[in-house]
């Protein structure tokens, strides 16, 4: 059997709803390592209610949270990107330790790209795709972009961890 994802958008669930899942989000832990690269998921998706250029999401599979992720708009820069405004900033992005190795990233980043085509459609942007920055360090993070059809755009040099990869796929 094939595992499927579905994204949860949490600013469009009633309050209820949320409390739930930032709970399950609570109990997400990080693989080792990865402390490095991303931070703690519930501060993630917290920071990211309260601001009007963040979009945050709940990866959900098999009805439970099994990572999280985050869409933002005007802030590409923050991964090398030129144009702050060509293209989405998918940031945050994490799979639960004890579900990842079974193509849930994979499944997840590529639907986030789909997710932010509908967000630009619905908000009237111009942007082309996403973009996003992954440690050099994690090489399972990169191989899980390149399946889901990210292209490696260069280096970047500007990230709290050390050296980046700067990935793109357009919509």
């Amino acid at each position: 059997m094939s595992e499927s994802v579905w994204l949860i958008a949490l600013k469009n669930l009633d309050d209820d709803a949320r409390a739930i899942k930032l709970g399950e989000v609570a109990e997400m832990e990080l693989g080792e390592g990865q402390g490095d690269f991303a931070g703690d998921p519930l501060r993630m998706m917290l920071v990211a209610l309260e601001e009007d250029s963040r979009f945050p999401y709940v990866v959900d599979s098999g009805g439970e949270a099994v990572g999280v992720f985050t869409l933002q708009r005007g802030a590409a820069s923050l991964a090398g990107w030129e144009d702050d405004h060509a293209v989405w900033l998918l940031r945050g992005f994490l799979i639960d330790r004890n579900r990842q190795g079974r193509g849930l990233g994979t499944l997840a980043a590529a639907a986030a790209v789909r997710e932010a085509a509908k967000l630009t459609a619905r908000l009237g942007g111009g942007e082309a795709g996403v973009v996003l920055s992954v440690n050099e360090r994690n090489p399972a993070g990169q191989a899980a972009y390149r399946k889901a059809g990210f292209e490696d755009r260069g280096q970047y040099l500007g990230g709290d961890a050390g050296p980046q990869r700067t990935m793109y796929r357009a919509f």
